[in-house]
């Protein structure tokens, strides 16, 4: 198993080729790759910091107006719910992989049924697995369902208005997100990211992101990698820019929702 290389520059004057030589010459078997290494020294410039802070900023100021905008959310979709007979917990939390691999909960209005004991619905993938082979096929290779039974009459609503992600504003205030980033990967979803795993978690998750502007359930899950990992090595202000312009054509044409 390759060694986990953990080095820390102290001084800023070191640039790019240099810490990439500082890595290679504390072992032959190391698990970074060049481009994750680069992304990783990037981290250490001025210029770098200077995005952050803006960043940060931004991701304060709309996650607070967010959080207010998200006060009536919560009446209509607790309403929607409870006159289509779901008297189960609103509020969906799952453990998700942050910034560097840290585990977050995320937040998140519930879309799916929710089992008498108390289960979400993933503990029903199996036995749909089952009765449908075909369904596995389709899950193991999109990571995701176009039809998917486990989906509410309300989840469906507020997932093809993007309205189950707001509570993600919550998050983002805590710093566990940001605005704009990668997709937040469920922890099981860990082994399936490969050699992408270290320039996607690079950044911290998003709310929206590239890939999320670029096709979303229209992409399979290896096509996702490619899109999120150009993000994580090269993420900037101009980039974000970007992505937020798409995502907000995204949301009045509905693009990608479902």
């Amino acid at each position: 198993m390759a060694n986990k290389i953990v080095a820390t520059v102290s001084e800023p004057e070191y640039d790019q080729a240099d810490f990439y030589d500082i890595v290679t010459s504390l072992s032959a078997d190391y698990s970074l790759t060049e481009a994750n290494i680069d992304t990783f020294a990037r981290r250490k410039t001025i210029r770098y910091a200077l995005y952050k802070c803006v960043k940060r900023t931004f991701d304060v100021t709309a996650s607070f107006f967010g959080c207010v905008a998200l006060l009536p959310v919560i009446v209509f979709v607790k309403a929607g719910n409870m006159l289509t007979g779901d008297f189960k917990p609103m509020f969906l939390k799952q453990a998700r992989l942050g910034r560097d691999g840290k585990v977050f909960n995320l937040i998140k209005f519930r879309s799916m049924v929710m089992l008498d004991d108390g289960r979400q619905a993933d503990a029903l993938l199996e036995d749909m697995f089952k009765k449908n082979p075909k369904l596995r096929e389709e899950y193991e290779k999109n990571h995701k369902l176009d039809n998917d039974p486990r989906i509410t009459k309300m989840g469906k609503l507020i997932r093809a208005t993007s309205l189950d992600e707001l509570p993600q504003f919550i998050n983002i205030l805590r710093g566990d997100m940001s605005l704009i980033g990668n997709r937040p990967y469920m922890v099981s979803e860990r082994e399936n990211m490969g050699e992408s795993i270290d320039s996607i978690l690079a950044v911290k998750p998003g709310l929206t992101g590239w890939w999320q502007v670029s096709g979303r359930n229209n992409l399979t899950f290896g096509q996702r990698l490619v899109l999120e990992t150009e993000y994580g090595e090269n993420a900037s202000l101009k980039f974000d820019l970007l992505i937020l312009a798409k995502t907000f054509k995204a949301v009045l044409k509905k693009v990608g929702s479902k």
